[in-house]
């Protein structure tokens, strides 16, 4: 398995990981091509603050995986002008390929690169199968970090 940082390149696999990571009923009369390009126009808008990793198969450069890592600049404060965190999002991975290493040398890279930017803080919002995984990874539950769900018809996020 080798993890690499996706490029405009890996688009259609991306779209296509994507597509599989929601229910058939989200993907039931649309276009995954049409998909591709909204997701490509997304990634073109969002390149300074959404970057991807993927995993690609040991015996070809297929992808089996991926993960982004959203980059949230933050308020300054004295002393510390440019704060940073970041949050991983849209962590996937074939089902015929998990187990396999994919999942952590995914969010490894994701955190590496976060941290590498100056990232103070990084966060996940993780599936109760993932979470394990982002416990040995050094992720913890916060007793401070609160969300908010707005009421909204958008269609549910997958971890």
């Amino acid at each position: 398995m080798r993890i690499d940082r996706a490029g405009r390149e890996d688009l259609a696999a991306l779209a296509q990981l994507k597509w599989e990571d929601v229910p058939a009923d989200l993907t039931a009369g649309r276009s995954l091509d049409a998909f591709t390009a909204e997701l490509g126009a997304w990634w073109r808008a969002h390149d300074r603050t959404h970057v991807a990793f993927v995993a690609r198969g040991d015996d070809d450069d297929h992808i089996v995986g991926a993960a982004w890592v959203a980059l949230v600049p933050r308020v300054p404060r004295p002393g510390a002008p440019h704060r940073l965190s970041a949050d991983i999002q849209s962590v996937f991975v074939l089902p015929g390929h998990r187990g396999q290493g994919a999942g952590r040398g995914l969010v490894a890279a994701a955190c590496a690169h976060a941290v590498s930017v100056g990232a103070e803080r990084i966060t996940v919002h993780s599936s109760e199968a993932a979470v394990g995984l982002y416990q040995e990874l050094g992720f913890a539950d916060s007793p401070r970090l609160r969300q908010f769900l707005a009421p909204t018809t958008a269609a549910p996020e997958s971890a």
